[in-house]
């Protein structure tokens, strides 16, 4: 989709209200008129910019990304891995979490939010997540056949999904930070 010049500032004005609509009113009542009277813009601008609400979405959230597309690289596969908690804002965590389990329910009846979600918000952190794990392989820190590599994005998003259901609340940074010493690293061998 072709993009007009939108500055930075007014690109995250959007995404902001995008999110607050989001948090508001889910993703089935949120409308591209809702977002026009919101922002201030038009339809055809909405349109023209994002394609439709699933991109839209998705992008918002991908904006929303503490560190924006952080890909550490610190030396080491455990340094790399308390990199990316330090971003870990526990505030910010617990309403983003909310929000995209809501979102995550809506994608399973809907495919273009579905596909807009792993386009542009999963798909990245998966490459960075392979990109740190490859560049652990070409220090010697894991062989590469190490079977668990290629569940590590499972054990990640695990943690993200299992602790509100089994323990009623919100990931943390401390959360977090132990469960990635206590689980993944050990998991790897490192």
């Amino acid at each position: 989709m072709a993009r007009s010049r939108l500055t930075p500032e007014r690109e995250a004005e959007l995404y902001g209200a995008v999110l607050d609509l989001l948090r508001e009113v889910g993703y089935d009542a949120l409308t591209m008129d809702a977002v026009a009277t919101r922002t201030r813009s038009s339809k055809a601008t909405l349109y023209r910019q994002w394609g439709g609400k699933p991109e839209l979405v998705a992008r918002a959230l991908r904006s929303n990304k503490p560190g924006g597309d952080l890909d550490v690289d610190t030396g080491s596969l455990r340094g790399d891995f308390l990199a990316f908690t330090e971003i870990i804002d526990d505030c910010q965590i617990e309403k983003d979490t909310a929000l995209l389990r809501s979102l995550l329910y809506v994608a399973n009846e809907n495919p273009e939010l579905l596909q807009a979600l792993r386009e542009l918000l999963i798909e990245p952190e998966l490459n960075h997540l392979r990109a740190i794990m490859l560049r652990a392989v070409e220090r010697g820190e894991l062989p590469r056949d190490h079977p668990a590599i290629e569940y590590v994005p499972h054990m990640l998003i695990g943690a993200f999904a299992a602790r509100p259901l089994i323990e009623d609340r919100p990931v943390s940074r401390s959360f977090f930070l132990a469960y990635v010493n206590a689980v993944v690293l050990p998991t790897l061998g490192v």
